[in-house]
């Protein structure tokens, strides 16, 4: 039996169309929270404490996802704010925002969807921004009815242009990796977009960025600087420090009131809260086997807690390219490993220390000349001591073929 957990995504049509079409509503454990996973050494299985009950695994798959928990800023003062606080991926929609003051904390990926849609309703709308962001416009573009003729009965063009869209992504890369000097030219259709979109100049400034392009997420969207032109937004370029009942008070000592508090804050990419409840081989917790700075071998295995793989763990994100691939990759990874312990006869692969240290070192390595290293940001791709677990600093294609197969040199058999 393989225990994993999913955080889905996506159309949810979509996701009921496979799940129905492969027969997999059976085998999924709907409205459960894992408490506890546990390596049992002697047995050589995962006992894994649920709010449903007990259950036990021959391998465990981790596939909740680096973007499901949310962060939350330490703020003094928050627990004292009378209106509705809540974070952006938890959505308190039995509140209105219909002529309210809302403030909303962060200009990230969820900012810039949130503000626009929200902005004609409210009465005002505060937005906290700690760093502008490198804003590129959407070329989102209607598929017309030839269009939908072409792909419907010549499937070859639609995986033409999927694989088109594809190049056009991965030959990105090299300006992420290894020379982010090549960033300038995304960052002069970013400025113009910019320019286009905000008049008043003081508000540009304020929301030109000071580093490279691609140091932090590069964000997409045709409405979020026009929606910070409206009369009824104000734009605060300074973090929330504190909270006085429904006063908000920034870093720069500025003051705004508010009826309603929304946290963009993002998620605690760098951490994977999950890693608190799995317990390895020796008792420990894999969070305390991180010690804050996850590593895994090929992002997927680590030492010291056999038959655990991670779909999208450490050092597997992209700056590039759609995740889908990497997902794709390790999913065949994983596929290969089941085989190969079918293959063996073998009850687990455990990962050598010394190959998952090599990996990582390697990495490391590589990770020096990329812009999110060298661009003169701060970003949550980096932990407390200044590393980087998050991204992958190469192609989709080196992904591919880096886990494209199991190594047994780089694994203890159980």
């Amino acid at each position: 039996m393989v225990a994993q957990f999913l955080a889905a995504a996506g159309d949810p049509a979509y996701l009921e169309n496979v799940t129905d079409r492969y027969g997999l509503r059976g085998h999924i454990r709907f409205g459960t929270e894992v408490n506890e996973a546990r390596w049992d050494d002697g047995a050589s299985r995962w006992r894994l404490r649920t709010s449903r009950g007990a259950l036990s695994a021959d391998v465990l798959v981790s596939a909740a996802g680096p973007l499901s928990a949310p962060a939350l800023p330490d703020v003094s003062g928050l627990d004292t704010f009378p209106g509705e606080v809540f974070h952006s991926a938890r959505w308190d929609h039995e509140h209105d925002l219909a002529g309210r003051r809302v403030a909303v904390v962060g200009t990230g990926a969820s900012a810039i969807q949130i503000v626009p849609a929200i902005q004609p309703a409210v009465s005002g709308l505060t937005l906290f921004q700690r760093t502008p962001a490198w804003i590129m416009p959407r070329r989102d573009h209607r598929i017309g009815a030839g269009q939908h003729w072409l792909f419907r009965h010549f499937p070859a063009t639609q995986r033409l242009a999927r694989t088109a869209l594809h190049v056009s992504r991965e030959a990105l890369v090299g300006a992420f990796t290894r020379r982010p000097a090549r960033m300038r030219a995304g960052q002069r259709v970013a400025l113009a977009h910019l320019t286009r979109s905000v008049p008043d100049p003081g508000l540009r400034a304020a929301l030109t960025p000071d580093y490279v392009m691609g140091c932090k997420r590069i964000l997409l969207s045709s409405d979020f600087y026009p929606a910070l032109t409206r009369p009824n937004v104000r734009l605060v370029t300074s973090s929330l420090a504190k909270v006085e009942g429904s006063t908000l008070i920034a870093q720069d000592g500025s003051t705004t009131e508010a009826d309603v508090l929304i946290l963009a804050t993002g998620f605690r990419a760098i951490d994977m809260p999950l890693a608190s409840c799995i317990y390895g081989r020796d008792g420990a917790t894999l969070a305390q086997a991180w010690g804050q700075d996850m590593r895994a071998l090929r992002g997927t295995s680590v030492a010291g807690f056999p038959n655990l793989c991670l779909i999208i763990g450490p050092n597997t994100g992209l700056g590039h390219n759609s995740m889908i691939h990497i997902i794709e990759a390790q999913a065949a990874y994983l596929a290969d490993y089941l085989a190969t312990l079918d293959r063996l006869d073998a009850a687990a692969l455990d990962a050598r220390a010394g190959a998952q240290q090599r990996w990582c070192a390697d990495i490391e390595r590589r990770m020096g000349r990329t812009v999110w290293a060298t661009g003169g940001c701060v970003s949550w791709y980096l932990n407390a001591a200044g590393r980087n677990p998050t991204l992958w600093p190469g192609s989709i294609r080196e992904f591919r073929r880096a886990t494209q197969r199991v190594d047994l040199s780089e694994y203890n058999i159980l």
